[in-house]
């Protein structure tokens, strides 16, 4: 049977409160402190670390929300900040809010009734009711992947990204394009990758440029891309996520076209399998375990009391792959 605090104070002949005290690094005599220890190592007790941290003054819990667990980039992340907050004596408590916003605000809140060290927050967009709780609760919080004046944010460089697979594209002689995103409300993805895109094909007025919206699974990608290539008849498809083109992809299949030869297409993220397909795809990869260690270093700064640069930028790598065909 597993012990518990009273069960450790009954052996040693002490208080529950001795012992609860003892475990949350409170003042204990040598004496007492040395029976609580000797029937802990004797019992094999386990203390309850959660209901601990959530008694003590400073926690060791960082609250992560997430909009949605199957994400390639959310779970990466997550792994990120899993590692690093181990390593540094943290425990990550995660609330996944299935992509809605109202649980996305009152996980901020609840994670301050509950003690809470931190906050990260993966987000895809910030609205006034986020800004209001980050200004009412009094712990620290970090956005990842959006960017707001008024908090700590960690991006990655979305409008660089853009603007450099765009140029790649441009160099490999493309010129009648479809630029296939996803909503602006997303600031990160549905603005600054298409501004990083448009900033580089300006000075290509020779361009034919059609854009169009879709959402982020891969069945509606699909679903917009048989009509994209039903409309007009683009080399390539400039798609905004890794999701969005194998969206494409299988719509290339469905239309009987071959890919690069009839249709090229691009990507963003760098998920694992973008690599293993074929043709593998060509893609503006970010580091998603490797941001969110970053965003785990800077919140456990945060909670120590020290210094953070307001903004942090991950890096990110062009990966040049099979599914763009070279024209000139």
């Amino acid at each position: 049977m597993t012990k518990t605090i009273a069960d450790i104070a009954k052996i040693a002949g002490v208080a529950k409160s001795t012992v609860s005290r003892y475990l949350n690094g409170g003042s204990v005599s040598d004496t007492t402190k040395k029976k609580i220890e000797l029937v802990i190592n004797e019992t094999g007790y386990i203390p309850n670390t959660f209901a601990q941290s959530l008694k003590a003054k400073k926690t060791n819990i960082i609250g992560t929300i997430v909009p949605r667990l199957d994400s390639y980039a959310a779970s990466n992340t997550l792994i990120g900040i899993d590692e690093h907050l181990r390593e540094q004596g943290f425990q990550m408590l995660i609330a996944n809010t299935n992509q809605d916003l109202e649980r996305e605000i009152e996980s901020i809140y609840s994670f301050e009734r509950q003690k809470i060290a931190g906050i990260i927050l993966l987000a895809t967009v910030i609205t006034e009711a986020h800004l209001e709780a980050f200004a009412s609760v009094q712990i620290p919080v970090i956005l990842v992947g959006q960017q707001d004046e008024h908090t700590y944010s960690l991006i990655h460089d979305d409008f660089s990204a853009g603007y450099d697979l765009a140029t790649y594209i441009l160099n490999k002689g493309h010129r009648k394009i479809a630029y296939l995103g996803v909503t602006e409300a997303d600031i990160s993805v549905g603005v600054k990758r298409k501004t990083g895109f448009t900033a580089a094909i300006e000075n290509h007025p020779e361009c034919e440029v059609h854009y169009y919206e879709s959402g982020f699974k891969i069945k509606d990608a699909m679903r917009v891309a048989l009509k994209i290539l039903s409309e007009c008849k683009p080399t390539i498809l400039f798609c905004s996520t890794d999701n969005i083109a194998l969206g494409a992809l299988k719509a290339a299949y469905l239309k009987g076209l071959k890919v690069p030869e009839d249709l090229s297409i691009v990507g963003f993220g760098g998920y694992e399998i973008t690599e293993v397909i074929h043709p593998a795809l060509t893609t503006a990869k970010f580091y998603y375990k490797e941001a969110g260690q970053l965003a785990a270093q800077n919140i456990v700064r945060l909670v120590n009391g020290e210094q953070v640069e307001k903004l942090t930028i991950s890096k990110y790598e062009i990966i040049e792959r099979e599914s763009v065909d070279k024209l000139n």
